[in-house]
């Protein structure tokens, strides 16, 4: 019983890894990244559908996202639902795709992103740190001995300290790919 619990732990960090890393990669960083597109929904033919299931996506530069409806009628939807994320970029249309130029960043948002992801990186590290509590204590209440406890106490540290140390270097990296003019 003790070594599924641990194993749904590890499970549970694993996600809380993956969820910070998919936030940090909603942090525009100057680049065009599709990621930053994800959570953005399109009103089409009346149903609110996400961008990702009616356009293609291509950046043929740095710093140049080409959006490719499927459908040319809801061109004016995805530049409409763009403009109303508020993500700080303009649409422009030709008719056929819409383009999206992502202006650089100044230093003083250069340094507020990187607030913003340590905030994020550090949620991440307190979900972590519940995954453990709670397994902690679920694993205290089960029937075994107290050697048993205490060593798997100790697995489910080493793990916590491995889950962390991975979100501690995918926050390294945002903030590189941050700081890069």
């Amino acid at each position: 019983m003790i070594n599924e619990l641990l194993e749904d732990a590890d499970h549970k960090m694993d996600q809380a890894v993956v969820h910070t890393i998919q936030e940090f990669g909603r942090v525009r960083t100057g680049r065009a990244n599709p990621g930053l597109l994800s959570r953005i929904t399109v009103d089409y033919y009346g149903t609110q559908t996400p961008l990702q299931q009616i356009a293609g996506f291509t950046v043929p530069e740095a710093r140049l996202l080409v959006i490719q409806p499927y459908d040319k009628t809801a061109i004016h939807a995805i530049e409409r639902a763009i403009q109303e994320a508020d993500l700080g970029l303009n649409p422009s249309n030709d008719g056929n795709v819409i383009r999206l130029v992502f202006p650089s960043l100044t230093e003083e948002r250069r340094k507020e992103l990187i607030r913003y992801v340590r905030h994020l990186a550090e949620d991440g590290r307190i979900a972590i740190r519940n995954v453990r509590r709670h397994s902690k204590d679920r694993i205290e209440h089960e029937d075994v001995s107290e050697d048993d406890i205490r060593r798997s106490e100790k697995v489910l540290q080493t793990k916590t300290d491995e889950h962390i140390a991975r979100l501690d270097e995918s926050l390294a990296a945002k903030e590189a790919e941050l700081l890069e003019v």
